[in-house]
């Protein structure tokens, strides 16, 4: 191997990838260069490729279906003249992302206040479980309040 190059140990090492997910990856098509191979037929990797497989990481941990990794990758080793269809295909992905972001901020509220719940009724020194609160009763109807339909 040339100096830069890496085997695929060093890789999968890199990017926390597993040594079958490389082959894997190479064979879906998600490398954006060809893999090169030594003389004894042993897959060879550049810092480039390096780059290229720590953004598929990430694309892949934010949701991105392999097929878009895919077509993106394509688009690339295609070169200039297609940057407007990646661009589309990473807007979409963006509108992916903040979607999720939100969904997650509604989670992450939901879990502060059951945080705070706790942390109050253990410092209150409490007793019961907070989680199954009673709920009133309202006069006007006997139906437990908040579950009056107007």
């Amino acid at each position: 191997m040339a100096d830069g190059d890496l085997s695929i140990g060093q890789v999968a090492q890199r990017t926390g990838l597993s040594v079958h997910t490389l082959r894997l990856y190479e064979r879906a098509g998600l490398l954006a260069g060809d893999v090169r191979r030594d003389g004894s037929g042993r897959r060879v990797y550049s810092a480039w490729d390096v780059e290229w497989l720590a953004n598929c990481v990430k694309f892949r941990a934010s949701g991105m279906p392999l097929t878009t990794i895919s077509r993106l990758a394509q688009l690339v080793r295609e070169g200039s003249g297609n940057e407007a269809e990646r661009l589309d295909l990473l807007r979409e992905h963006r509108r992916h992302i903040t979607e999720q972001l939100a969904r997650l901020s509604d989670c992450l509220e939901l879990v502060d206040v059951k945080v705070a719940s706790y942390e109050q009724h253990l410092t209150a020194g409490g007793s019961g479980d907070p989680w199954q609160q009673q709920h009133p009763v309202t006069v006007a109807d006997g139906k437990p309040s908040g579950t009056r339909r107007g």
